[in-house]
């Protein structure tokens, strides 16, 4: 997954390094790669897309427990 052209990540690679640093396991490379050629508005407006999708299944989540347990 590492492009050493020296070009700008792709929207997947931004997504996939986004996932790997929420689960920290970015790898150096990587890692590196992001802070040298990646824009930083992409990863923040992903991560936060991601943050909003991971926030909202934990709720729903709960409500269907919640709802199964008949409370």
């Amino acid at each position: 997954m590492v492009d050493e052209s020296g070009r700008a990540p792709s929207l997947w690679e931004v997504a996939c390094s986004v996932v790997a640093a929420l689960g920290g396991i970015q790898s150096e490379k990587n890692r590196e790669r992001d802070f040298k050629h990646g824009k930083p508005m992409q990863f923040i407006v992903i991560g936060l897309i991601g943050t909003l999708i991971f926030i909202l299944t934990l709720v729903g989540v709960v409500q269907l427990v919640l709802h199964l347990a008949g409370i």
